[in-house]
């Protein structure tokens, strides 16, 4: 059951400081020992910023107060080392970073792909495939983008600004006070800027996946747009979203940056005292040029980490919401989990009952209505009626992408619901009307049925399934990409790849969904032979709506309106004159006319 929270807890829970307290522990604990070195890497680097700008003093004084220039030499030599070293600290804590945050992207990307996977179909019914990819790659980079401005922030602004404020203090600590009153305003403004930020960038993110679902479905469905010449509609579309999202980026970057105007003047503000002051001081009480010359440098290295940090707090919240729409996912407890304490299926005769099952997938509206009817092992049982009668239904329930409300299935008096879904599916072998084939090669496709399946049990599979010689005429064989969904083959082969997979496999179940309906009479023809091979000595179920299809099973179901309201042999169900036969008499009549109608255009 899926737990019920109350919205308000969820802000809490998402809150940015929660958020951030929550990354310190996660991510900082599990990686504290690269941190460690990056943030003395990065102390190393400010002290050698810091000891720079003190040393600018003794330059001054030894130049134009002491005239020594040997003591020049020392301090140019001192300052090649210090750069020196700076540059390398640069580097090491640069990289330790990058592979930390690759790591972090790395590590979160798993956890979303596997909770997405512990997700039951209901789960997706009413979302988008381009919700979780956004999630997936913003939320992800996110992590790393939020931990890296932390870090870095307190590594490299932070100490950096330190070293720079201690060299002021030690040079002139009433100058240096003076320097800094101008802080708390502009902390001020920008702590009233944050919750815009952070509201604003969640829109953009909605806008940007918005973007993202009319791209995926426009290069799904290229065939439906060319034919309906839909290129004008889908392109408004997109620019509607894309228009949405570039007016959201503009006001992001006006109130994201309205602060620079104050800082900027506050900033020279304190320049100009520091100047003031400090030529006064040199004028007036006889201070050191060094000493005056010395502060101005630290302070003016300290204004950028200064800014910076003032910023902070602007940036990670725009950075959060990435991290929050990743959680949001990953939070969430898993609809279908993989791996469950539950007990293994354990089939002895693969014998198949449903007994008064009753579902809905919307709460009133029911599919199934006192569902009742037995599939004997090693024999063929066909279910066929008019569309919407509940046939796929049946086979959705039988998988437990989605659980009955009301009854049972038992699989040889085992009810399913009471058995791990992993081990349920292992003993069941399952062939669409819609095949989906992976982006691969042939062989990686009919593998997928038994992974670390041999190449003999590859060929051997796909000649049962009447597949090998169109797949050996091919100029790579087995090693031939099969495109995107499979787009490269025909209808025909996509299907007899399927049934090679579903054969290789070794299933005692065989779920059957209009396996053929949608093919010619030549592949159709080969499909079928490929399903007998398929069904013999297993239990099979078969939705059908070409009748003669399944006239050999063993037993046949008329379904409508949820509920069994026939059954028979093909032959008993015909003597009975009722709704199968009514079916078949239909079906008789469209093939003669289809039959009659090129005959007759050809007589003119």
């Amino acid at each position: 059951m899926t737990e019920i929270r109350n919205p308000s807890d969820d802000e809490q829970r998402y809150a940015p400081k929660a958020l951030i307290k929550r990354l310190l522990t996660e991510q900082g604990s599990a990686h504290w020992k690269q941190y460690a070195v990056a943030l003395s890497l990065m102390g190393l680097s400010a002290a050698c910023t810091a000891y720079s700008a003190y040393l600018m003093g003794d330059v001054i004084n030894e130049s134009y107060v002491h005239h020594n220039f040997p003591g020049i030499v020392t301090l140019g030599i001192i300052t090649v080392v210090l750069f020196t070293v700076k540059g390398i600290a640069t580097y090491g804590h640069a990289v330790v970073l990058s592979r930390i945050g690759n790591r972090i992207v790395a590590n979160n990307q798993r956890r979303m792909f596997s909770k997405l996977l512990n997700e039951s179909l209901g789960f997706y019914a009413d979302r988008h495939t381009s919700e979780f990819v956004a999630r997936l790659t913003t939320g992800a980079a996110a992590v790393t983008q939020v931990m890296g401005l932390m870090i870095t922030s307190v590594g490299r602004d932070l100490l950096m600004l330190i070293g720079l404020v201690t060299v002021m203090v030690v040079q002139d600590p009433m100058l240096a006070f003076c320097s800094f009153v101008v802080a708390p305003p502009a902390l001020f403004v920008l702590r009233k800027l944050v919750r815009r930020i952070y509201v604003i960038a969640r829109s953009q993110f909605h806008g940007g996946t918005q973007i993202m679902e009319t791209m995926l479905e426009s290069l799904q469905g290229i065939r439906i747009i060319k034919a309906f010449t839909l290129e004008e509609t889908m392109r408004e579309r997109l620019n509607k979203s894309v228009a949405a999202v570039e007016h959201e980026a503009n006001k992001l970057a006006r109130i994201s940056n309205r602060s620079s105007p104050l800082m900027e003047t506050l900033g020279g503000m304190a320049i100009a005292i520091a100047i003031v002051y400090g030529g006064y001081r040199v004028i007036e009480t006889g201070a050191t040029p060094g000493q005056f010359f010395s502060f101005i440098t630290a302070f003016i290295l300290a204004y950028e980490p200064a800014k910076r940090l003032a910023r902070l707090n602007l940036e990670l919240n725009s950075g959060l919401v990435g991290v929050r729409v990743l959680f949001e996912v990953i939070d969430s407890p898993a609809t279908e989990p993989l791996q469950d304490d539950k007990p293994a299926l354990a089939l002895k005769t693969s014998r198949l009952e449903f007994s008064n099952v009753q579902f809905a997938y919307r709460t009133g509206e029911y599919v199934l209505r006192g569902m009742s009817f037995v599939a004997e092992p090693g024999k063929m049982t066909a279910l066929v009626g008019p569309s919407g009668g509940g046939k796929s239904t049946l086979f959705n329930l039988i998988l437990r992408f989605y659980d009955a409300e009301r009854g049972t299935i038992t699989i040889d008096g085992q009810d399913i619901a009471k058995v791990s879904r992993h081990s349920l599916r292992q003993q069941i072998a399952y062939v669409g009307q819609d095949v989906f084939l992976f982006r691969g090669t042939v062989r990686e496709n009919i593998a997928f049925g038994k992974p670390g399946a041999s190449e003999a049990e590859i060929i051997s599979a796909a000649k049962v399934a009447c597949a090998h010689d169109f797949i050996a005429a091919f100029p790579r064989g087995y090693d031939t990409p099969v495109g995107e969904h499979g787009l490269q083959l025909s209808g025909g082969q996509r299907q007899r790849i399927a049934i090679a997979r579903a054969l290789i496999k070794n299933a005692p179940i065989i779920l059957l969904d209009e396996a053929t309906a949608a093919l010619d009479s030549e592949s159709e023809r080969l499909v079928r032979d490929a399903i007998e091979h398929l069904c013999q000595g297993r239990t099979t179920i078969v939705i059908a709506h070409r009748l003669h299809t399944v006239s050999h099973a063993d037993r046949i179901f008329v379904i409508e309106q949820g509920a069994v309201v026939e059954s028979g042999r093909h032959e008993e169900l015909l003597r009975k004159n009722g709704r199968y036969a009514s079916f078949y008499r239909l079906q008789l009549q469209d093939q003669e006319a289809g039959e009659a109608a090129p005959a007759l255009a050809s007589s003119h």
